[in-house]
């Protein structure tokens, strides 16, 4: 989640009801268990909910081109803030919301960047 959240060192705060009354939208930090390895859990941001479309680059190290999806019904669509490092539905695809595991809305450390995290909600939200 570069540049958003750094390699170490940082310490947040994440809520499980968000994910359980389906409450989540776009732009949101989410915790997930990972789909490729599923003992690991992952911070990406929530980029689309189902029934949405979505255009991403496929290889953006090495190319410009793009493919659209649409999010499938029960799934969303997750990428890290770093488009040429981050594992994520770029690579496994849309992930089922049974993988979510919270949101994260609040940094306490390091000090310098304490605040929220949550975007305003608009009409892009799961529920």
């Amino acid at each position: 989640m570069l540049p958003t959240l750094g390699l170490t060192g940082n310490l947040c705060l994440a809520e499980r009801i968000s994910t359980r009354f389906e409450k989540l939208g776009v732009g949101d930090v989410v915790l997930l268990r990972s789909p490729d390895v599923p003992k690991k859990i992952v911070t990406k941001r929530l980029v689309a909910v189902e029934g949405q479309s979505v255009t991403y680059i496929v290889d953006p190290k090495n190319s410009d081109r793009s493919e659209t999806v649409v999010v499938p019904k029960g799934h969303v669509w997750v990428e890290g803030d770093n488009i040429y490092e981050s594992n994520d539905s770029r690579k496994f695809g849309p992930v089922p919301y049974g993988l979510l595991q919270g949101r994260v809305f609040w940094r306490i450390w390091p000090p310098k960047d304490f605040g929220s995290l949550v975007q305003s909600k608009g009409k892009d939200s799961v529920s």
